[in-house]
C-alpha cells in the first residue's frame, strides 16, 4: 500500500477547513465581546465602546455576531463577506493612514482577519457547519468530502 501525503491532506481538508472557520470566528467574536461588554480585557485593553458610536460600536457588533455565525457555520459565506469587508474598512480607514505596511501601522490583525474571512467566504464552511446540518441532516456534504481538486471545465464558445 502506498502512502500519499497529498491524498491524506486532501481527505483532511474539510475538517481542517471547519477547524479554521471555527477558530477564526471564535477569535473574531472575542474581539466583539471585549469591545461591547468590557470582558477579556475590554476594548483595546480597557473599557467598552460607547453604544451606537460610529464606527467602533458597529464594528464590535459585526465582530461578535459575524464571528459567532462563522464559528457555528450558519450563513457562513454571507457573514464572512461582511466580516471581511468590515476589516478592510478598519484597515484602510484607521490603520493605513499611519504607515504603508501593517507591521508599521498596527493593522496586522485587521489585515489577517480580512483575508481569513475572504478565504472562508470563497471556500465555504467545510465539515460540521450547522447550516449544512440543518439543510441536509448530515455534518458533511459531498462537496466537503470530494477528493477531486481539479478545476471546473472552461466553457468554449
Amino acid at each position: 500500500m502506498n502512502f500519499s501525503p497529498a491524498l491524506t491532506l486532501r481527505a483532511a481538508r474539510p475538517f481542517v477547513q471547519a477547524l479554521f472557520r471555527a477558530v477564526t470566528g471564535f477569535l473574531f467574536a472575542c474581539h466583539g465581546a471585549a469591545s461591547l461588554f468590557g470582558i477579556l480585557g475590554g476594548a483595546h485593553g480597557g473599557g467598552t465602546v460607547p453604544p451606537l458610536q460610529w464606527p467602533g460600536w458597529w464594528a464590535a457588533v459585526i465582530e461578535l455576531t459575524g464571528g459567532i455565525l462563522v464559528a457555528l457555520g450558519l450563513f457562513t459565506r454571507t457573514a464572512a463577506v461582511i466580516c471581511s469587508g468590515s476589516m478592510a474598512y478598519a484597515y484602510f480607514s484607521v490603520h493605513q493612514a499611519n504607515a504603508l505596511f501593517p507591521i508599521d501601522n498596527g493593522g496586522e490583525p485587521a489585515a489577517m482577519f480580512c483575508w481569513a474571512f475572504l478565504l472562508i467566504a470563497c471556500l465555504g464552511p467545510g465539515a460540521y457547519a450547522l447550516g449544512t446540518l440543518m439543510r441536509t441532516g448530515t455534518a458533511t456534504t459531498a462537496d466537503d468530502t470530494a477528493a477531486d481538486d481539479s478545476p471546473a471545465p472552461v466553457p468554449t464558445s
